[in-house]
């Protein structure tokens, strides 16, 4: 992959990658290397119009999302699993610069005026290079950064004026869940540091268009997980405590047990809908009055399959 005209900061060095905060300081551009196994090419596992986003990013015609492979953390219960896993093959299809970006502006060209990037922690230069050449060919689209939240504050700071809207998780405030389930006991404050860097780039106001879409902002997510109350009422006591009760949240119902946690309580149960009911409780407590709710059915409708060409189908937003 070539970056094109894209000015990176020397600490962007694929050579020696320090993009995310497991600073593995690996050569990609050698091969698959680092903790995430992905070189320096563009490894895309899908581009495609998703609906299945808050209402504020998807509107009516839904937003393009690019889909990259691998990442970053390791969760055991990722629904993105048949791409996520760092030990899972790459795509077959190699992509080009010039074969993504045109992929890309056939989706904008209908109308779609929202770009977001899932799972970029280990994929800003790729995307830095994607978002230049959507920009040559006459788009400029909203974009959004849709990550783990394990993500590098200096990283962050070099994205202050390419990324329009930030869409983090906030998935744990217990370590020890943290290193157990993700492999990264430091995520608590790692990524907290990295929300209290996105917070300061685009502060707690949700800008929105004349249609009612999001500008420019900043949306946390917090995935209620089964058996982890205590997780998600610290996760969303520090959101409200140390960034703000202000900020847009998006409280997710919509876990769903894969097949390779079938045997690892309490992640081989759907959640329970007295956990969520607490966890929403918390969250009016607090004082969160933006964001969204999801219904504990939402679960049925988050299990995309990869394989497809269309891999979450077009069902809208499952909540209120």
């Amino acid at each position: 992959m070539t970056t094109g005209s894209t000015s990176l900061p020397p600490s962007f060095s694929l050579r020696e990658c320090c993009l995310c905060p497991r600073q593995c300081g690996a050569d990609r551009t050698a091969g698959p290397n680092g903790f995430c196994r992905v070189d320096d090419g563009l490894a895309i596992a899908a581009i495609t119009l998703h609906r299945g986003e808050e209402p504020v990013l998807s509107g009516g015609r839904g937003i393009c999302n690019v889909f990259f492979s691998h990442c970053n953390l390791g969760c055991l219960y990722c629904q993105n699993h048949q791409i996520s896993r760092n030990t899972s093959p790459l795509p077959t299809a190699n992509w080009s610069l010039t074969a993504a970006a045109d992929a890309i502006a056939k989706i904008l060209a209908t109308g779609v005026n929202r770009l977001g990037f899932v799972s970029p922690s280990h994929m800003v230069v790729q995307m830095l290079a994607l978002i230049d050449a959507v920009r040559q060919r006459g788009f400029r689209p909203v974009v959004v950064y849709n990550s783990n939240g394990y993500d590098r504050v200096e990283t962050l700071r070099e994205l202050e004026d390419r990324v329009d809207v930030y869409l983090p998780d906030y998935k744990y405030s217990d370590p020890v869940l943290a290193g157990k389930w993700s492999a990264a006991a430091d995520y608590p404050e790692v990524a907290a540091a990295a929300l209290g860097e996105m917070y300061r780039q685009k502060g707690n106001l949700l800008h929105l268009d004349d249609e009612g879409l999001a500008e420019r902002g900043m949306i946390v997510r917090h995935l209620v997980l089964p058996g982890a109350m205590d997780n998600s009422l610290g996760a969303l006591r520090f959101l409200a405590g140390e960034l703000s009760n202000r900020l847009s949240l998006s409280l997710m119902s919509q876990y769903h047990p894969i097949g390779s946690v079938a045997d690892l309580p309490p992640l081989n149960r759907q959640l329970l809908p007295e956990e969520y009911a607490q966890a929403a409780a918390e969250m009016e407590r607090l004082g969160f009055v933006n964001g969204w709710m999801q219904e504990c059915a939402s679960a049925a409708h988050y299990n995309p399959d990869f394989r497809q060409a269309s891999p979450f189908g077009e069902d809208p937003w499952p909540g209120d």
